[in-house]
């Protein structure tokens, strides 16, 4: 995957109700449950989804807030070679069953949202399939 660009979505976690501060957000309400993260590395995807993966980092954005909770966590990956473009697409198509959390992660473009509460895991993994984003093989444990 080095020096790959490409979008990636990552299922992440909450095991508890929980309160954030998520930078220039605010302090944002998480319930427990599953959410979907869309981003995109248009340099190094790789490189961009193992420094999410990390617990220690500097907080650049508003994903890094989040992950920080120790009550958070990713447990799937999805990922493909595609354009910045296509994030906001993939984005946007979550968002019909997704409950968007507004303003995370769409600093940078016109979206409501790039994180989205999921209650239907069935549709997003069907998702997934229909759009050829792949796993690399990192298994998360639930």
């Amino acid at each position: 995957m080095s020096r790959v660009k490409g979008v990636y979505v990552l299922v992440i976690s909450v095991g508890t109700d929980t309160r954030i501060d998520v930078g220039a957000l605010g302090n944002v309400d998480f319930q427990r449950g599953l959410y979907a993260y869309v981003g995109s590395a248009q340099n190094s995807l790789e490189r961009r989804i193992d420094r999410h993966l990390r617990r220690a980092k500097r907080k650049l954005w508003h994903i890094d807030y989040l992950l920080d909770s120790d009550s958070v966590k990713v447990v799937r990956l999805f990922h493909k070679n595609a354009v910045k473009l296509d994030e906001c697409k993939i984005a946007e198509k979550i968002s019909l069953e997704g409950v968007p959390i507004n303003g995370f992660g769409s600093s940078d473009c016109k979206c409501r949202s790039h994180l989205f509460q999921i209650t239907d895991y069935q549709f997003l993994r069907e998702f997934m399939c229909e759009l050829a984003l792949g796993n690399d093989g990192r298994v998360f444990h639930d």
